[in-house]
């Protein structure tokens, strides 16, 4: 194409679009652009460069980068990829007098955001935080709205990977954090900090989903200090859990155990479902070091541990903690041992009863290990029903902003280009290179 097409109004106003255009980021912007369903297959970023008269590199660092501030160049923009003026956060130059189809066309559009913000609650509420100054003196009223934050942002995350809109989480959190300042009772100036603390991890996860990792540490780091100033153990379990996790994620995993290990100290307290979580994290790192009986050891501490459990018993933030999590958690570290050929069998099961019991809530978890169980069948066994598996674990992962999927579709992609001479393969290939670069 020499020029950018016409495009639907729909186009922008899908999820993908709306979370980007929240960002106040053109590169974030011009990535959703790029990568909408609507073009079938991924524009190259060679070709929307030339648009926009930019080099590949240029383009590239756009979308990785800070947010572009010099208005002219947002404006010339915008204006290349006809970003409708009302979606912008900056004014486009007065044009001739709208045609009555455009008009029509404008208030669709404002008809359209209006309701795709309208069920978001989490939204309504950050709105009233961000635009109302921090109280003399803070209470159970504040607290309670930071717990619904935190809450909310988790449930988003688990259920579509919005990374994109950690960037109202963030203000969010700042506004928080300026409530530790604020007069308070004793008790609940406890029950405040633990608050900040879950909101902190929340928002931290979804940075650490979107490889954001050093703004996700810093989040982490805020938890905990606000798990161990609160006397909360049952959150500091939690934080360290994510910290290892993501050690882990980044190839660094005896830093990994270590934050897992340290999550032991003195957690007597511990429910069987948090130890159960902390013993699958552990097996996790093990697996990926390639000791493959401590790996083992720790998934039967983790069953024996989950076999006790009590959701009642459990902190809001192990609400998720099913047995499909359970599952899904134990079968990745039975992973990276089936794909050096042990307990193939084992992690099938398991990562299976993880797809077969994720609910629509946790889309994100269920296209990762149906994505997992799909590249270990690949990898050792039969490609067709590989192949199957995988049109299940597509249908989740098209409606997700998740790096963590990408990467592990881009090892799908691997171990399928090897056995293409399978049609179904083949056509399994073709529609992973249309969500992700590989």
């Amino acid at each position: 194409m020499l020029e950018p097409p016409d495009l639907p109004a729909d186009f922008w106003v899908s999820d993908q679009m709306h979370d980007a255009l929240a960002t106040w980021h053109m590169g974030r912007v011009i990535h959703a652009y790029r990568t909408h369903p609507f073009h079938g297959r991924a524009l190259a970023q060679e070709t929307v460069a030339q648009w926009l008269k930019l080099t590949q590199s240029q383009l590239s660092r756009l979308e990785k980068g800070i947010a572009p501030e010099q208005l002219s160049k947002l404006i010339y923009w915008a204006e290349t990829l006809k970003i409708p003026a009302e979606l912008l956060w900056f004014k486009l130059p007065k044009q001739n007098v709208d045609t009555l189809d455009d008009v029509n066309r404008h208030e669709f559009l404002r008809a359209a955001v209006t309701v795709a913000l309208t069920p978001g609650p989490l939204l309504e509420l950050i709105g009233t935080l961000r635009s109302t100054p921090v109280p003399a003196t803070v209470g159970q009223e504040q607290i309670e709205e930071i717990r619904t934050a935190a809450k909310q942002i988790s449930s988003w995350d688990a259920a579509a990977g919005r990374g994109l809109v950690r960037e109202a989480a963030l203000a969010q959190v700042r506004y928080a954090v300026r409530l530790l300042d604020a007069n308070a009772t004793p008790r609940d100036k406890a029950e405040l900090c633990a608050a900040v603390g879950f909101l902190s991890h929340s928002v931290g996860f979804t940075a650490f989903d979107q490889y954001e990792h050093d703004d996700a540490t810093t989040l982490f780091e805020l938890a905990l200090g606000c798990a161990e100033n609160s006397g909360e153990p049952h959150l500091r379990a939690k934080v360290l859990s994510s910290l290892a996790r993501q050690s882990i994620w980044c190839g660094n995993s005896e830093a990994g155990l270590a934050s897992a290990e340290r999550a032991f100290e003195n957690s007597d307290g511990l429910t069987a479902t948090e130890r159960a979580m902390l013993h699958t994290t552990k097996a996790r790192a093990y697996a990926k070091l390639g000791r493959v009986q401590e790996t083992l050891t720790e998934i039967g501490r983790a069953d024996e541990e989950f076999a006790r459990s009590s959701p009642d018993n459990d902190p809001a933030w192990m609400k998720y903690y099913d047995l499909a999590q359970h599952s899904g958690d134990t079968g990745h570290a039975l992973y990276d041992l089936a794909i050096r050929g042990k307990f193939a069998s084992e992690a099938r099961d398991r990562l299976a009863t993880a797809v077969n019991g994720h609910t629509d809530a946790y889309r994100r978890s269920r296209a990762i290990s149906g994505i997992k169980l799909s590249s270990l069948v690949m990898a050792v066994g039969d490609p067709q029903e590989a192949a199957a598996v995988a049109d299940h674990a597509l249908k989740d992962a098209v409606h997700l902003r998740s790096r963590r999927a990408e990467d592990d579709l881009r090892d799908l992609h691997g171990f399928a280009s090897t056995r293409q001479s399978q049609p179904e393969v083949a056509q399994l290939t073709d529609r992973i290179e249309g969500l992700v670069a590989v």
